[in-house]
């Protein structure tokens, strides 16, 4: 889930084993999406899925950051939780 989220600021890595190139051992990679296990990859993939969520016309709760509802008429609604 926290596969091609978009970075804010620019990241590198050393290349990954076994994709190393052998005249440049030295050369490091820059990111263009986050990947799994990088500390900011939780952030930007909850900046990208409220960025998504809130297209669909949901609300975020004041009270918490991961609920979000939606009113589908005068007495129904939808809640979701992540």
């Amino acid at each position: 889930t926290f596969l091609h989220g978009d970075l804010e600021e620019e990241i590198y890595m050393l290349q990954p084993e076994g994709f190393e190139e052998k005249e440049k051992k030295n050369l490091v990679c820059r990111l263009n999406k986050s990947l799994y296990g990088l500390k900011q990859a939780s952030r930007c993939w909850y900046k990208r899925f409220d960025s998504f969520i809130m297209s669909l016309r949901y609300n975020r709760l004041n009270a918490d950051p991961c609920a979000y509802f939606k009113r589908c008429g005068e007495s129904d609604y939808t809640i979701l939780l992540l």
